[in-house]
C-alpha cells in the first residue's frame, strides 16, 4: 500500500494561499420616519454607519452617535439602538429620525 504522500507526488503538501478576504457589504438604511433636513439625515446615517463598525454593543453605538450630533448640533440628543423595544417621545421639530441598520432600528431625537 502506498502512503499518503506517494499517492500525491512526493510526500511535500504544499498549502492553499489563503483566500482573499472578502470586502464587508455597506449595511442596509432603511428609513421609517423623517423628521430632519436632508443634510442632518445624511449625517445621521453616515454617522451610524461609523458608530456600527467601531462598535459591536448597542448602548456603545447609541453613546457614539449621541455624542457626535451633540458635538455637531448641540445638545441634547437622544439615542435608542436595538431589535426591540418600543417608544413615544417628544421631539423638537425637524430633528426626529427612526430607521433601520441592517436588522437593527436606531431612534434619533433631540429633545431638551
Amino acid at each position: 500500500m502506498a502512503e499518503e504522500g506517494d499517492k500525491f507526488g512526493g510526500g511535500a503538501v504544499t498549502p492553499a494561499p489563503p483566500a482573499a478576504a472578502a470586502p464587508q457589504a455597506s449595511p442596509k438604511i432603511i428609513l421609517k420616519n423623517i423628521d430632519m433636513s436632508e443634510k442632518m439625515r445624511n449625517d445621521a446615517i453616515d454617522c451610524a454607519r461609523a458608530a456600527f463598525e467601531k462598535h459591536r454593543l448597542e448602548k456603545d453605538i447609541a453613546e457614539y452617535i449621541k455624542k457626535e450630533f451633540d458635538m455637531k448640533y448641540g445638545q441634547t440628543w437622544h439615542c435608542i439602538v436595538g431589535r426591540n423595544f418600543g417608544s413615544y417621545v417628544t421631539h423638537e421639530t425637524n430633528h426626529f429620525l427612526y430607521f433601520y441598520v441592517d436588522s437593527k432600528a436606531v431612534l434619533l431625537f433631540k429633545s431638551g
